[in-house]
């Protein structure tokens, strides 16, 4: 007991003086683990005094925007797939339609051959042509429809006649039927190169486009003209009446005008009783299906207004410029008469002013169907900021494809007849009416490089207010009906399918080179003196 005592306290006593090799390196072994220990307690302390640190600013903020900027792409992403899908839908119903209405047509045709069978008016030989005219009937069907989509003799019914429709095309069954061709200024042999198509109720849609010249020709006399005149004006007033009674006396025509100025002809005369006009929104929207031609004396304000009557087909426009400008109105009042019995007479040349679609869909829509239009505008439509201090901001696409964000006081999307107004004075280009576009023009731009573009008259435009913009923009069509678009609302621009057709008074270049020459003294200046230094 007593050697172990001392063994363990010799042990004890050997380690503590290091005097063996052995025990040395376990104490220095064992000395190395109490250094670790006291590393990672600093370590440990360092830790919590970081985290004590406040955090890094801006951090926070960055998150936020770019989790708002994300589910701005996902919802934009969204209603992309649910807009192709809408569409392809609709296109499928479309056609369902159309070969059902199709089918009605031939079956339409059999059953008068048949009938006329029944008769003991059709012949052997006759029933026998029946087939061949059928596949005649059908292949001119297919031609015609292959080359302009839809053609004008094939209207698409729900399978139900409006009574208020009906009465209507009895009512009015002397709709004047013209025919529009394309022209070629300068070739020896018939300057109507081909036919577009023929109107039977002088409805103009315009499948295809083109900037080459085209001429109006008359293929039964109008009778109906619809008069409008620019409002507070004694010498319109004066010019009106004198009109009327010319149109009614010599020409034999059915007069329309608007609500006011049949009470102000009635106050001059109870003679113009044969006046006609209409009572609400309902009767307006029926004025294409009566109006052979419309007359509009004023300015270009005058025939924006006449344009924004007809939501769908417009009749030809004869401007006669009584206004402060005169980019549209092409005609001098002084010769009225000279110049209507030309354009009753025809042929002339007519200018097709393409016209902008709108529609605005709000960030509660389930979809791109649910939304408020369609808004036609001739000119132009404006998103500004509004009465707000802050920079506007709109993300826009084409197509689905993104384009740009506009950072600035907003931006136009004008047509080319409104290249020479609001979008003229925001720096945007002139561009002949005829040219079918879309001119994209910033107003006050926060950036040097923000140049205006003139897109393809295909494309459709979305302008957006993203989520985190700072104030709400507003939307104004042809500088009225304004409107409120809050962060997440839209507005989808397309080219709406019926024109404007406005009277040339020689073509529609000469027309549009006078007109910013007269309007604008376009590249007005003295002429350089002929004397001084000369090249040898």
């Amino acid at each position: 007991m007593k050697l172990s005592t001392l063994s363990a306290v010799s042990y004890e006593g050997w380690g503590d003086k290091k005097t063996l090799s052995g025990q040395g390196d376990a104490s220095v072994s064992c000395s190395q683990p109490e250094n670790g220990l006291i590393d990672l307690f600093n370590s440990e302390k360092a830790v919590q005094e970081l985290l004590q640190q406040p955090p890094v600013q801006g951090i926070d903020d960055h998150l936020i925007e770019f989790s708002e900027a994300l589910r701005t792409v996902a919802k934009a992403l969204r209603r992309v797939s649910e807009g192709k899908a809408s569409a392809q839908a609709e296109a499928a119903e479309w056609k369902r339609k159309y070969e059902l209405e199709r089918a009605r047509n031939l079956q339409l045709e059999r059953k008068e051959l048949s009938s006329g069978e029944h008769n003991g008016d059709c012949s052997a030989e006759n029933l026998t042509n029946q087939p061949m005219m059928c596949n005649e009937a059908r292949k001119q069907s297919e031609r015609c429809c292959g080359k302009h989509g839809i053609c004008s003799h094939e209207v698409l019914h729900n399978g139900e006649i409006d009574s208020d429709t009906e009465m209507v095309n009895n009512k009015f069954m002397r709709k004047a039927s013209f025919k529009l061709s394309w022209w070629c200024k300068g070739e020896k042999s018939d300057q109507h190169k081909h036919d577009i198509v023929s109107f039977e109720r002088g409805n103009i849609t315009t499948a295809e486009r083109s900037s080459k010249q085209i001429s109006l020709k008359w293929e039964s006399h109008p009778q109906t003209v619809l008069i409008l005149t620019k409002p507070n004006s004694t010498s319109v007033r004066i010019l009106c009446a004198d009109m009327v009674r010319w149109l009614r006396e010599q020409k034999k025509m059915e007069i329309f005008v608007e609500p006011r100025v049949k009470v102000e002809l009635m106050t001059e005369s109870p003679n113009f009783d044969f006046v006609q006009t209409w009572k609400d929104d309902k009767e307006t929207l029926l004025l294409h299906t009566n109006v052979d031609l419309v007359v509009t004396l004023g300015g270009d304000g005058t025939v924006l207004w006449a344009a924004s009557l007809f939501k769908g087909p417009v009749p030809p426009v004869v401007p006669f410029s009584l206004g402060s400008l005169g980019f549209m109105t092409p005609f001098h009042s002084e010769q009225y008469r000279e110049c209507l019995d030309s354009i009753l007479r025809g042929p002339f040349s007519i200018t097709l002013r393409h016209r902008l679609q709108c529609h605005v869909i709000r960030d509660a829509a389930k979809s791109e169907y649910e939304s408020e239009g369609p808004i036609l505008v001739l000119n132009e439509v404006t998103i500004d900021r509004g009465i707000s201090s802050f920079l506007t901001n709109l993300e826009c696409y084409s197509d689905g494809s993104f384009v740009t964000c506009v950072q600035g006081d907003g931006l136009i999307l004008s047509t080319t007849s409104g290249s020479t107004a609001y979008s003229l004075a925001a720096g945007g280009s002139m561009v002949h009416p005829q040219v079918p576009g879309i001119l994209f023009t910033p107003i006050c731009p926060h950036s040097l490089s923000f140049r205006p573009l003139i897109l393809p008259e295909h494309v459709t435009l979305r302008v957006q207010v993203p989520f985190n913009s700072r104030g709400h923009a507003w939307a104004s069509f042809d500088g009225k009906d304004r409107r409120q678009l809050a962060p997440g609302d839209a507005l989808v621009v397309s080219m709406a399918p019926c024109p404007v057709p406005t009277a040339c008074q020689v073509d529609s270049t000469s027309d549009f080179l006078r007109s910013i020459h007269d309007g604008l003294h376009w590249n007005l200046r003295k002429t350089q003196s002929f004397e001084g230094p000369r090249d040898l």
